[in-house]
Protein backbone atom coordinates (compact mmCIF):
# COMPACT_ATOMS: atom_id res chain seq x y z
CA UNK A 1 0.00 0.00 0.00
CA UNK A 2 1.30 3.47 -0.86
CA UNK A 3 1.77 6.21 1.72
CA UNK A 4 -1.09 8.13 0.12
CA UNK A 5 -3.35 5.09 0.51
CA UNK A 6 -2.14 4.63 4.11
CA UNK A 7 -3.17 8.22 4.84
CA UNK A 8 -6.59 7.78 3.23
CA UNK A 9 -7.22 4.48 5.03
CA UNK A 10 -6.18 5.97 8.36
CA UNK A 11 -8.49 8.94 7.75
CA UNK A 12 -11.48 6.71 6.97
CA UNK A 13 -10.77 4.54 10.02
CA UNK A 14 -10.56 7.58 12.29
CA UNK A 15 -13.72 9.13 10.86
CA UNK A 16 -15.49 5.82 11.47
CA UNK A 17 -14.21 5.58 15.05
CA UNK A 18 -14.33 9.21 16.20
CA UNK A 19 -16.32 11.27 13.73
CA UNK A 20 -15.04 13.78 11.22
CA UNK A 21 -14.78 16.73 13.61
CA UNK A 22 -12.48 14.81 15.96
CA UNK A 23 -10.03 13.77 13.27
CA UNK A 24 -6.87 15.83 13.31
CA UNK A 25 -3.79 15.68 11.16
CA UNK A 26 -1.73 14.57 14.16
CA UNK A 27 -4.03 11.58 14.67
CA UNK A 28 -3.80 10.77 10.97
CA UNK A 29 0.03 11.04 11.03
CA UNK A 30 0.18 8.63 13.93
CA UNK A 31 -2.34 6.12 12.53
CA UNK A 32 -0.82 6.17 9.02
CA UNK A 33 2.73 6.20 10.42
CA UNK A 34 3.75 9.15 8.26
CA UNK A 35 5.25 12.55 8.90
CA UNK A 36 3.61 15.87 8.20
CA UNK A 37 5.78 16.40 5.13
CA UNK A 38 4.49 13.19 3.60
CA UNK A 39 0.91 14.22 4.31
CA UNK A 40 1.35 17.62 2.67
CA UNK A 41 2.93 16.02 -0.41
CA UNK A 42 -0.48 14.55 -1.13
CA UNK A 43 -3.05 16.81 0.53
CA UNK A 44 -2.99 20.56 1.13
CA UNK A 45 -5.58 20.45 3.91
CA UNK A 46 -8.16 18.32 5.69
CA UNK A 47 -10.92 19.24 3.24
CA UNK A 48 -8.86 18.02 0.29
CA UNK A 49 -8.07 14.77 2.12
CA UNK A 50 -11.70 14.15 3.08
CA UNK A 51 -12.77 14.79 -0.50
CA UNK A 52 -10.21 12.26 -1.77
CA UNK A 53 -11.49 9.66 0.72
CA UNK A 54 -15.07 10.41 -0.33
CA UNK A 55 -14.25 10.11 -4.03
CA UNK A 56 -12.52 6.77 -3.49
CA UNK A 57 -15.48 5.44 -1.48
CA UNK A 58 -17.95 6.59 -4.16
CA UNK A 59 -15.90 4.91 -6.89
CA UNK A 60 -15.86 1.68 -4.88
CA UNK A 61 -19.61 1.89 -4.37
CA UNK A 62 -20.10 2.41 -8.11
CA UNK A 63 -18.04 -0.70 -8.79
CA UNK A 64 -20.23 -2.69 -6.41
CA UNK A 65 -23.50 -1.32 -7.78
CA UNK A 66 -22.72 -2.38 -11.33
CA UNK A 67 -21.47 -5.91 -10.58
CA UNK A 68 -23.38 -8.42 -12.75
CA UNK A 69 -25.72 -5.67 -13.97
CA UNK A 70 -27.30 -6.65 -17.26
CA UNK A 71 -29.10 -3.84 -19.11
CA UNK A 72 -31.00 -6.45 -21.12
CA UNK A 73 -32.64 -7.95 -18.01
CA UNK A 74 -36.19 -7.13 -16.95
CA UNK A 75 -36.85 -3.94 -15.03
CA UNK A 76 -37.38 -5.92 -11.83
CA UNK A 77 -34.16 -7.93 -12.27
CA UNK A 78 -32.14 -4.77 -12.90
CA UNK A 79 -33.69 -3.07 -9.86
CA UNK A 80 -33.02 -6.15 -7.75
CA UNK A 81 -29.41 -6.35 -8.93
CA UNK A 82 -28.76 -2.69 -8.07
CA UNK A 83 -30.42 -2.93 -4.65
CA UNK A 84 -28.73 -6.21 -3.81
CA UNK A 85 -25.37 -4.76 -4.85
CA UNK A 86 -26.03 -1.66 -2.71
CA UNK A 87 -26.77 -3.94 0.25
CA UNK A 88 -23.68 -6.08 -0.43
CA UNK A 89 -21.53 -2.94 -0.62
CA UNK A 90 -22.82 -1.90 2.80
CA UNK A 91 -22.21 -5.36 4.25
CA UNK A 92 -18.68 -5.71 2.84
CA UNK A 93 -17.58 -2.06 3.10
CA UNK A 94 -19.37 -0.64 6.14
CA UNK A 95 -16.92 2.21 6.76
CA UNK A 96 -17.19 3.42 3.20
CA UNK A 97 -20.97 3.02 3.14
CA UNK A 98 -21.45 4.97 6.37
CA UNK A 99 -18.98 7.64 5.29
CA UNK A 100 -20.86 8.20 2.02
CA UNK A 101 -24.23 8.10 3.77
CA UNK A 102 -23.17 10.48 6.54
CA UNK A 103 -21.12 12.99 4.59
CA UNK A 104 -22.70 13.27 1.15
CA UNK A 105 -24.27 16.56 2.20
CA UNK A 106 -21.50 17.78 4.48
CA UNK A 107 -19.91 21.15 3.70
CA UNK A 108 -16.58 19.26 3.67
CA UNK A 109 -17.59 17.55 0.42
CA UNK A 110 -17.32 19.89 -2.55
CA UNK A 111 -20.47 20.37 -4.65
CA UNK A 112 -18.58 19.16 -7.74
CA UNK A 113 -17.57 15.96 -6.00
CA UNK A 114 -21.06 15.43 -4.61
CA UNK A 115 -22.43 15.67 -8.16
CA UNK A 116 -19.78 13.40 -9.68
CA UNK A 117 -20.59 9.99 -10.98
CA UNK A 118 -18.42 6.93 -10.79
CA UNK A 119 -16.63 5.20 -13.66
CA UNK A 120 -19.78 3.18 -14.43
CA UNK A 121 -22.21 6.12 -14.28
CA UNK A 122 -24.22 4.07 -11.77
CA UNK A 123 -26.33 7.05 -10.70
CA UNK A 124 -27.38 7.63 -14.33
CA UNK A 125 -28.16 3.92 -14.68
CA UNK A 126 -30.37 4.02 -11.58
CA UNK A 127 -32.16 7.22 -12.61
CA UNK A 128 -32.72 5.83 -16.13
CA UNK A 129 -34.15 2.62 -14.66
CA UNK A 130 -36.56 4.63 -12.50
CA UNK A 131 -37.68 6.80 -15.42
CA UNK A 132 -38.15 3.72 -17.61
CA UNK A 133 -40.28 2.09 -14.91
CA UNK A 134 -42.35 5.25 -14.55
CA UNK A 135 -42.93 5.47 -18.32
CA UNK A 136 -44.10 1.85 -18.28
CA UNK A 137 -46.53 2.67 -15.46
CA UNK A 138 -44.80 0.20 -13.11
CA UNK A 139 -43.08 2.63 -10.73
CA UNK A 140 -44.63 5.51 -8.81
CA UNK A 141 -44.68 8.89 -10.46
CA UNK A 142 -42.32 10.93 -8.36
CA UNK A 143 -39.11 12.84 -8.91
CA UNK A 144 -36.57 10.24 -10.04
CA UNK A 145 -33.92 11.59 -7.67
CA UNK A 146 -36.36 11.38 -4.77
CA UNK A 147 -37.17 7.79 -5.75
CA UNK A 148 -33.44 7.00 -5.88
CA UNK A 149 -33.01 8.51 -2.43
CA UNK A 150 -35.88 6.36 -1.17
CA UNK A 151 -34.18 3.24 -2.59
CA UNK A 152 -30.88 4.19 -0.95
CA UNK A 153 -32.50 5.23 2.31
CA UNK A 154 -34.25 1.91 2.80
CA UNK A 155 -30.98 0.00 2.41
CA UNK A 156 -29.10 2.52 4.59
CA UNK A 157 -31.62 2.20 7.40
CA UNK A 158 -31.50 -1.59 7.32
CA UNK A 159 -27.70 -1.62 7.26
CA UNK A 160 -27.50 0.70 10.27
CA UNK A 161 -29.58 -1.77 12.28
CA UNK A 162 -27.44 -4.64 11.01
CA UNK A 163 -24.22 -2.83 12.01
CA UNK A 164 -25.36 -2.59 15.64
CA UNK A 165 -26.47 -6.24 15.58
CA UNK A 166 -30.15 -5.38 15.90
CA UNK A 167 -30.90 -8.32 13.59
CA UNK A 168 -29.02 -10.85 11.48
CA UNK A 169 -28.73 -10.66 7.73
CA UNK A 170 -29.39 -14.07 6.24
CA UNK A 171 -30.66 -15.08 2.80
CA UNK A 172 -34.32 -14.94 3.85
CA UNK A 173 -33.99 -11.40 5.21
CA UNK A 174 -32.10 -10.29 2.11
CA UNK A 175 -34.93 -11.61 -0.09
CA UNK A 176 -37.49 -9.84 2.12
CA UNK A 177 -35.53 -6.59 1.88
CA UNK A 178 -35.40 -6.82 -1.91
CA UNK A 179 -39.15 -7.46 -2.16
CA UNK A 180 -40.05 -4.69 0.30
CA UNK A 181 -37.84 -2.13 -1.44
CA UNK A 182 -39.39 -3.05 -4.81
CA UNK A 183 -42.94 -2.80 -3.43
CA UNK A 184 -42.13 0.59 -1.89
CA UNK A 185 -41.75 2.17 -5.33
CA UNK A 186 -44.36 0.17 -7.27
CA UNK A 187 -47.55 1.85 -8.43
Amino acid sequence: MSKKQDIMTATLDLIDEEGLQSVTFSKIFKRANVGSGTMYNYFANKEELVNAVYKEARMLMGDYLMQDYNPASSLYERFRCLQLNRLQFGIHCPKEFMFIDSFSYSPYISPELRAMDDAHNSRDVIISLIIEGQKQGILKEMDSHLCHQLMHGMIASILKGYYVKKYPMNELQIQQIMEASWKAILV
